[in-house]
């Protein structure tokens, strides 16, 4: 008789040693997880595919920009086609509005997109209908396409070209990209959640193939730490039960 009920004490303490294990490395597990990947989920850094949409808006103004300057050396020099065009501006024989187009993008992409990370589309959709009525109306009334030279086509078809790949771009490939990267760590956490004490199973690790090299790095070792506190949680209530 006591043999037996010898036998269901130890059988309720390796129960609730179980379950102690269980909520302690959940939380162990939720607390850690959820302040290292805190940053990623706050958006405090940008991600490869913004950063890249970032440098191609950087390379319109500067490529925008150098077409222009070529422009200016080719009318007789600098000095005196900056004081034609900018000085003495006209809307229908200068080219100086359309260099100050990229530079309305370009503040108001980066301002956007990366200074302040804005997840939709209004802003660039704002951007791209303001270039491309201005530069319809600009090739519709403008003097330049009547002089015959390459600028008077080239400046106005490269902007209108470079703001519509920005914006098939955001809405394409950055937008898309980040809201998968965001469920797949949503994913992650729910099933550490549902399962606090198990390794990613191959299906759900396959699904992280495309998450930064750094977010895959930090989930192998968080799974590796709640991996070693489950086993001296289990050493320490074997020791305790002996």
């Amino acid at each position: 008789m006591s043999r037996l009920l010898n036998d269901q004490d130890n059988a309720r303490v390796n129960r609730f040693s179980s379950s102690a294990s269980v909520s302690t490395t959940h939380s162990v597990n939720t607390s850690q997880l959820a302040a290292r990947l805190q940053p990623y989920s706050n958006k405090k850094t940008i991600s490869d595919v913004r950063r890249t949409f970032c440098l191609f808006v950087t390379f319109d103004l500067l490529f925008v920009g150098l077409l222009w300057i070529i422009e200016l050396n080719v009318d007789g020099g600098i000095i005196h086609s900056l004081e034609s065009e900018v000085i003495h501006y006209d809307f229908h024989k200068s080219y100086f509005d359309i260099f100050l187009l990229a530079v309305f993008r370009f503040l108001t992409l980066v301002i956007a997109y990366a200074l302040c990370r804005l997840n939709h589309w209004w802003v660039i959709a704002i951007t791209t209908a303001v270039t491309s009525a201005f530069l319809i109306v600009k090739v519709i009334v403008s003097k330049l396409l009547v002089q015959g030279t390459a600028f008077a086509y080239l400046l106005p078809i490269i902007s209108f070209i470079l703001a519509w790949i920005e914006t098939w771009f955001l809405d394409f490939k950055v937008l898309p990209q980040e809201l998968k990267d965001e469920n797949r760590v949503l994913q992650y956490l729910t099933h550490q959640n549902k399962h606090p004490s198990s390794f990613l199973v191959p299906s759900l690790m396959a699904s992280f193939i495309l998450l930064p090299n750094r977010l895959l790095i930090l989930m192998r070792k968080m799974t590796l730490r709640i991996q070693n506190i489950n086993r001296f949680l289990c050493l320490r209530s074997n020791k305790a039960l002996i």
